[in-house]
C-alpha cells in the first residue's frame, strides 16, 4: 500500500511525521499549543455540544497534520523509487514493492529508508552533513537522531520545490532548526546597494517582521555582519555585541547565527537563526548542517531575486553582449568578466570575456593574448598583495560595487612581477562583472611629483659644462635669482659678485672644494638680487668626471632658505627671552619661599602649658611654583587661654603669601582683646574684605581653657577639627561660617567641646587630604582611619598623618595638634 493511497495513515506501521523529537501522532497530538487542548482536557463533557465540537476540531487537526506530513515525505519516497528504478532497472510498481519490503526487513518506515537511499546515492553536501550530524548526536537520543536525516532531506526538498521564501523559513525552523534549540529564523534577500529585505521569517511576530521588512544600506546589524563576513557570524549573546537585530527585545541575551546564503559563488542573502538563551560554541557537525541550510536558502533566494528583480537589482543586464557593447563605449580600459565554476558549481576563477580597445596590459601584451583567458592565468598575482581577485569575487557575490584610487596592480610575465598604479572600478551586472582600470604613466607622474617638490621646496637646479661653458638653469632657479628666463645664467665663478661681501670667504671655499679638489660641496650665502631683495640661499653641487679624472660637468641645486633662516633667528630670540623669563620666575619663587619660611617656619618651639601638649607641622608645597598661603598659629594669650588656628588663603605665589601674613598677624592682634573665636573671625573677615584687596580665605579658630579643659571654636568655610578619644576618631559637628572676605559683614557660630585626659584634637588644612579623584567626604574618612592609631607622643602622631597622607594636589599642608595629659 503506497503512502499516496491513505495520506492520513502511516504506512506499514511507520510514522511519517517530520517534527523532531515528537512521539507518534496518537500521543503527540492529544494536547497541542496550536489547536488547544482536547475537550476532556478543559473539563468539557464529551457528550455536550461543545465537547463534541472540540473533539471534531481535534480530530480534523490531527488529520490535517498527518496529511501535511504525508505530503512532505511523498516527494522523498518518489525520489527513492526513482533511484531504485535506475539501479535495479525495474518498473515503478516493482520499485515501490522493493522499497516496502526493504523497510519491513530493516524495521524502519519507508520514509526513513527512502532518505537513506537518497543519501547513499547522492553523496552530496546534505549527505555529508546528515552523516556527521547523526554521528554526533546518536548517543544523545536514538529515536530523535533516526529522524534527523528525514528532517534534513524534507527541509531540502521543500526549499528546492518552493518559490515562497516564507514557506521555506517555516519549514527550516520546524523540521531542521527547532531540534537544535532555535526558536526563530529570518531569511534576508540582499540588494545590490547593500540593503536587506526580509524575504521570509518564522518564530517572529507579524508586527516584528513588519518593522524589519527593509534594512537600508550601511546599517550595521547581525544579518549585515553575516553578509560581509564570508564565514558567517556565530554570536554567543546579542547583549555582548550591541548590534540591532530582529526580535532583539524578545531574546536580548539569546544567541544568533547569521550565514551568507548563495549559489555558484554569488551571495543572494543571509540566513539568520535565533536562540532564546546564550549560544555555546557549536560542534563542527552542527556548523556544517546550518551552512547546508543556508545554501538551500540560496537556491530559494535566487528564485526570489528573479521574481523581485526590479526592486533588488536595478542595474541587471540580461546578456553579457550588452555589457561588452557598453565597455566598448567607455573612454577607460575595461574588462568584461564572467564566472568560471568547477564541476561542483563552486566559483574558482573569472574568464576575461572581452577587453575594449582602450585596454592596456600592465605587461605590454597584446589584447588578443589577454582576451578569453582566465583572470588568474593572465594575472597570477592578482590574488596577492593587491587582493584584486578577492575584490572582484566579493562584488560578484554581494553585488556591491567597489571603487579605489591608486591601487597597485601586479602582473606576472615570464616569472617577472611587473607593477602598475591604477584607479579601479568593479561592478556586477546580472551574472557578469565589469572591471575598469586606468593605469597611470609612472614616468610622467614622477616628473610631475619632482616638479611640485621643487616648487614647494623653492629649489632650482643647474648644470654647467666646464669644457664648452654651456649653462642650463630650470625656471625655478631664474625665479630665485630674480632674473627673467630670457637672461643669461650666472656662471659659478661669478657667484661671489652676486653675493653679500661678507659671504665671499665661504663661497670661495665652496668653489675651491668643487672645482679644484673635485669633491661635492655645499655653502650658504646671501644672494643680492637685481630688484634689491636679499635672499638666504643654500647651494649644493657635485662634479662629474671623465675616465681620466678631468672635470666635465658640475650639477647642483640652490634652495631658498630665507624662511628657515628667519625662523632660526626668531627661535634664538625666543630662547633668550624664555631663559630670561625662567630666571626671573626662579628668583621670584626663591624670594617668595624665603618670605614664607621666615614668617611660617616648618617647625616651631613647643608651647609650655601645664597638662597640655601642643605640636605643629608645616609641609611646604612639593613644587616651588605652588607656594601657597597656608598658615597656622599657636600662642598663649594674656588670659592664659591658648589660641589655636589654621587657615588657607586662596591662590599661590607672593600675593597669597603676603595676604597670609596680613591675616595671621591681624588675628594675633585681635586675640588679645579676649573676644571669643566667633567674634575674632568676624573681625578677621572685615580685614580680609576691606584691607587686603578682596582676599578670600578659610580658617578655623579655637580658644582652649586649661582650667576648664574646654575648647570653644568657630570656622570660616574650613574643614572641621578632628577629635581622637581612645581608639575612636570623629570630626566635630559642623557650625555655620562663611569663608573670609566674601561678604563685608558675617556672623560666625561658636561651638564648645569638653576634653578629657588623653584626648587629642587636630586642626589641618585641605592639603593634608585633598585628592582630585575623590570627594572630600571620602578623603576625610581616610584621615579618620589613620588618626585612630595614636602613637605614644603627639609629635609621632602628626608625623604619621603626614606620612600616610594620600593627597595628590602638591599643596601646602599645616597641622596643629593638642593632647591633654
Amino acid at each position: 500500500m503506497s503512502m499516496s493511497e491513505h495520506p492520513g495513515e502511516p504506512e506499514q506501521g511507520g510514522e511519517p511525521k517530520l517534527e523532531s523529537g515528537t512521539p507518534p501522532a496518537s500521543s503527540a497530538l492529544s494536547v497541542t499549543s496550536a489547536d488547544g487542548p482536547p475537550a476532556d482536557a478543559v473539563g468539557v463533557p464529551p457528550a455536550s455540544p461543545v465537547g463534541r465540537l472540540a473533539a471534531t476540531v481535534d480530530r480534523l487537526s490531527r488529520e490535517v497534520r498527518a496529511a501535511q506530513a504525508d505530503a512532505e515525505g511523498r516527494a522523498l519516497i518518489e525520489l527513492a523509487k526513482g533511484i531504485l528504478v535506475e539501479r535495479l532497472t525495474c518498473g515503478p510498481a516493482q520499485a515501490a514493492r522493493q522499497l516496502a519490503e526493504l523497510a519491513e526487513q530493516a524495521q524502519v518506515t519507508p520514509l526513513e529508508l527512502a532518505v537513506d537511499i537518497i543519501n547513499q546515492a547522492a553523496r552530496d553536501r546534505m549527505s555529508e552533513v546528515t552523516d556527521a550530524f547523526l554521528a554526533a548526536t546518536m548517543a544523545a537520543d536514538e529515536a530523535k537522531t533516526e529522524s534527523a536525516a528525514v528532517r534534513l532531506r524534507a527541509a531540502e526538498s521543500g526549499a528546492l520545490a518552493a518559490d515562497d521564501t516564507q514557506a521555506v523559513a517555516e519549514a527550516l525552523l520546524e523540521q531542521a532548526l527547532r531540534p537544535l534549540g532555535a526558536v526563530a529564523v529570518a531569511v534576508w534577500a540582499a540588494g545590490s546597494d547593500g540593503s536587506l529585505t526580509l524575504a521570509g521569517s518564522a518564530g517572529f511576530s507579524p508586527a516584528e517582521a513588519a518593522r524589519w521588512r527593509y534594512v537600508p544600506p550601511d546599517v550595521v546589524t547581525v544579518a549585515r555582519r553575516g553578509l560581509t563576513e564570508r564565514t558567517g557570524q556565530w554570536i554567543t549573546s546579542l547583549a555582548e555585541t550591541g548590534l540591532p537585530s530582529i526580535g532583539l527585545h524578545h531574546h536580548p541575551h539569546g544567541g544568533r547565527a547569521a550565514l551568507p546564503a548563495g549559489t555558484g559563488g554569488r551571495i543572494h542573502g543571509v540566513l539568520e537563526i535565533a536562540w532564546p538563551t546564550p549560544l555555546a560554541p557549536q560542534p563542527p557537525q552542527i556548523v556544517r548542517q546550518v551552512e547546508a541550510l543556508a545554501e538551500l536558502c540560496g537556491h530559494t533566494l535566487e528564485t526570489y531575486t528573479l521574481l523581485h528583480g526590479p526592486a533588488l537589482e536595478p542595474r541587471v543586464l540580461p546578456d553579457a553582449a550588452e555589457l561588452m557593447d557598453l565597455a566598448d563605449g567607455l573612454h577607460d580600459p575595461a574588462l568584461v568578466l564572467v564566472p568560471h565554476l568547477d564541476d561542483a558549481g563552486h566559483l574558482v576563477d573569472f574568464r576575461i570575456q572581452h577587453v575594449n580597445s582602450r585596454f592596456l596590459d600592465p605587461a605590454g601584451r597584446p589584447r588578443a593574448v589577454v582576451n578569453g583567458a582566465l583572470l588568474l592565468e593572465a594575472y597570477p598575482m592578482a590574488a596577492g598583495d593587491s587582493e584584486l581577485f578577492q575584490r572582484i569575487e566579493r562584488v560578484y557575490a554581494t553585488g556591491e560595487p567597489f571603487r579605489a584610487r591608486r591601487m597597485n596592480l601586479t602582473a606576472l610575465v615570464d616569472q617577472v612581477p611587473l607593477s602598475a598604479i591604477a584607479d579601479i572600478s568593479i561592478s556586477r551586472h546580472g551574472t557578469t562583472v565589469l572591471l575598469i582600470w586606468r593605469i597611470e604613466d609612472e614616468t610622467a607622474r614622477l616628473a610631475s611629483l619632482l616638479q611640485h617638490a621643487q616648487r614647494l621646496g623653492r629649489i632650482g637646479g643647474f648644470e654647467e659644462n666646464m669644457l664648452t661653458g654651456e649653462i642650463t638653469w630650470n625656471g625655478q632657479l631664474f625665479d630665485l635669482y630674480g632674473r627673467p628666463q630670457s637672461s643669461t645664467p650666472v656662471p659659478l665663478e661669478n657667484l661671489p659678485a652676486h653675493a653679500h661681501p661678507d659671504d665671499g670667504v665661504s663661497i670661495r671655499r665652496f668653489l675651491r672644494t668643487l672645482m679644484h679638489h673635485r669633491r661635492p660641496a655645499a655653502a650658504a650665502f646671501r644672494l643680492q638680487r637685481p630688484d634689491g631683495v636679499t635672499r638666504h640661499i643654500r647651494v649644493v653641487a657635485e662634479p662629474v668626471l671623465d675616465t681620466d679624472g678631468r672635470l666635465l660637468l658640475v650639477r647642483g641645486a640652490c634652495q631658498d632658505i630665507s624662511a628657515q633662516h628667519w625662523t632660526e633667528v626668531a627661535l634664538a630670540a625666543t630662547r633668550d627671552q624664555l631663559a630670561h623669563t625662567e630666571q626671573q620666575a626662579t628668583e621670584r619663587n626663591r624670594l617668595t619661599l624665603q618670605l614664607q619660611h621666615a614668617i611660617m617656619p616648618p617647625a616651631q618651639a613647643p608651647l609650655q602649658v601645664p597638662g597640655l601638649q601642643v605640636a605643629v607641622r608645616y609641609r611646604p608645597a612639593e613644587t616651588e611654583q605652588l607656594v601657597g598661603g597656608d598658615w597656622y598659629d599657636t600662642v598663649v594669650l594674656p588670659s592664659r587661654q591658648v589660641l589655636l588656628c589654621v587657615g588657607d588663603v586662596a591662590g599661590h605665589g607672593i600675593e597669597a603669601a603676603t595676604s597670609m601674613v596680613v591675616l595671621r598677624n591681624a588675628l594675633r592682634g585681635l586675640a588679645v582683646t579676649g573676644a571669643g573665636p566667633g567674634q575674632l573671625l568676624s573681625w578677621l573677615n572685615i580685614v580680609a574684605h576691606h584691607l587686603t584687596g578682596a582676599v578670600t580665605a578659610t580658617a578655623v579658630c579655637g580658644l582652649y581653657d586649661p582650667a576648664l579643659r574646654t575648647l570653644r571654636w568657630a570656622r570660616a568655610g574650613h574643614l572641621p577639627p578632628v577629635l581622637v578619644q581612645g581608639s575612636e576618631a570623629a570630626a566635630l559637628p559642623l557650625v555655620k561660617g562663611m569663608l573670609l572676605g566674601a561678604l563685608p559683614e558675617v556672623v560666625y557660630e561658636e561651638a564648645e567641646v569638653q576634653l578629657a585626659e588623653g584626648d587629642t584634637l587636630l586642626m589641618y588644612t585641605d592639603g593634608l587630604i585633598e585628592r582630585r579623584d575623590r570627594s572630600v567626604e571620602e578623603s576625610l574618612i581616610h584621615l579618620l582611619t589613620t588618626a585612630r592609631t595614636a602613637p605614644s607622643t603627639l609629635d609621632q602622631q602628626l608625623d604619621r598623618l603626614l606620612t600616610y597622607s594620600n593627597s595628590d594636589t602638591d599643596d601646602d599642608t599645616c597641622i596643629v595638634g593638642i593632647r591633654l595629659g
